[in-house]
């Protein structure tokens, strides 16, 4: 019974994880390939191994915690996240601003945080911050915020105008 190339196990995913976090390791460590081959060949446990390919899981993680004692540290993968950028501090952008916090105080938004901001005008007219908006963009934003919270408060009255 042949096993399909495309299904990896967990073992299967585990080695790759191993080995790409070598190939990193060495990146970071500015190791050349002759010195890693080099200081694979010296332990005894790979029993002579020079690449990672030829290794079993406990020998690739032998070999992570001998470039961790070299001064590698793992750190987790994480979302690549745009720099934050220092709140626009027009006129329009508090007024904006004023506003998606007042609806988050009505219940009407959930999240409050200036990404979710960005996000909503990003949504509405092509820009992904306020720092950018043209004095007409932030027009458009700031009327569909109060016709917002006018139908907001709308429901919080039962309908009653």
């Amino acid at each position: 019974m042949s096993r399909n190339p495309a299904h990896k196990t967990k073992g299967d995913q585990r080695r790759l994880r191993l080995i790409k976090l070598i190939h990193v390791a060495r990146r970071e460590l500015g190791m050349a390939d002759e010195s890693y081959r080099t200081m694979l060949a010296n332990m005894p446990a790979l029993g002579g191994r020079t690449s990672s390919a030829d290794l079993s899981i406990d020998g690739l993680e032998l070999v992570l915690d001998q470039l961790k004692a070299k001064g590698f540290k793992v750190r987790p993968k994480s979302k690549k996240k745009a720099p934050d950028l220092p709140l626009a501090d027009d006129r329009q952008s508090r007024r904006i601003r004023q506003l998606w916090l007042s609806l988050h105080e009505q219940g009407a938004v959930r999240d409050p945080s200036e990404r979710a901001l960005a996000s909503f005008v990003q949504r509405m007219v092509g820009v992904s911050a306020l720092q950018w908006l043209s004095t007409d963009q932030a027009s458009q934003v700031i009327e569909n915020l109060k016709k917002w919270r006018h139908r907001a408060i709308a429901i919080d009255d039962g309908g009653a105008k």
